[in-house]
């Protein structure tokens, strides 16, 4: 398969264009978003979503959280992940096979019909994680394009996937809030390479990872050209992001905790390949390899 999205193979990054669309033309009425909110996200690379999940479904995901943490059958899974230092839970990953009640909340049309409508396609979950920033320690997530991973890690032909951040707790200024450049998404940034083999394990417990992350100068032009914008809000506010939207978080030395649901969904019609520069293929919890319509 050619390679439109190279990365990985220089000492230094390159700001490419993006060779495909962001809204991939599902008719407008056909989900929750109509044509206003449609341009937005096309040209912003996200959507932000007052209240998607009730309170009760906030309940029911935080429940999850604390019982998957304190489940002793996941000591020693690798989808459960620990803060270096502290060994408070970071996150877990793979959460909808994990949770049936996480399942369901994410299979909802009001939270998976933003993805068929938005990818033009019916979707599978590529990963889902519920991350935690613990008050005083909670560590930073570098700047980084999701595609950038999926692409070179996981061999995501296309940028045809988007993230979506639901809060469980008050996501503020303060406390470590999910950081995007608008439009930033129009733009692939290689990175640095290349991918070390064990390079997926460092990665899950790193806060500044070698591998994977834009250079210094790029983010700063990125920066420049596009601005930040915060994405803070109440529990069960959500952010909808586009996969190649540069994005981060700071730590957190606030005592107010950041609990955030996250599942990545894909298109169908961009299943995952052989890696395009990894020298072998990511754990499934990381990447999914069965591409089963979700949510029918």
């Amino acid at each position: 398969m050619t390679d439109r999205y190279p990365t990985r193979t220089a000492r230094a990054s390159e700001l490419l264009p993006r060779e495909d669309p962001v809204y991939w033309g599902a008719p407008p009425g056909t989900g929750p978003l109509g044509e206003k909110d449609l341009a937005a996200y096309a040209a912003d690379g996200f959507h932000c979503a007052e209240r998607l999940l009730t309170d009760d479904e906030v309940a029911l995901c935080t429940a999850e959280l604390t019982r998957l943490a304190a489940d002793p059958g996941l000591l020693r899974d690798d989808r459960l992940v620990r803060e270096g230092g502290t060994g408070e839970v970071r996150s877990v990953f793979e959460v909808h096979r994990l949770s049936e009640p996480v399942a369901r909340v994410l299979a909802a049309p009001k939270v998976v019909g933003l993805a068929r409508q938005i990818l033009g396609s019916r979707v599978y979950v590529h990963q889902s994680r519920i991350n935690c920033k613990p008050g005083f320690g909670g560590g930073p997530f570098h700047w980084h394009s999701d595609f950038e991973t999926w692409h070179a890690e996981d061999g995501l032909p296309a940028p045809r996937a988007l993230s979506v951040s639901i809060a469980l707790v008050p996501n503020h200024a303060c406390n470590g809030a999910l950081m995007i450049m608008p439009g930033s998404h129009l733009t692939f940034v290689t990175c640095p390479g290349p991918t070390p083999s064990d390079h997926f394990r460092r990665s899950l417990s790193s806060h500044d990872p070698e591998i994977g992350t834009p250079d210094r100068a790029s983010l700063t032009a990125l920066a420049d050209r596009h601005g930040i914008r915060l994405m803070t809000g109440p529990p069960g506010s959500a952010t909808v992001f586009d996969s190649n939207c540069m994005h981060g978080s700071n730590g957190n030395i606030t005592p107010f905790p950041r609990s955030n649901l996250f599942v990545v969904f894909n298109s169908v019609d961009n299943a995952p390949g052989e890696p395009f520069a990894a020298p072998g293929r990511r754990p499934a919890f990381l990447a999914a390899r069965d591409v089963t319509p979700f949510g029918e």
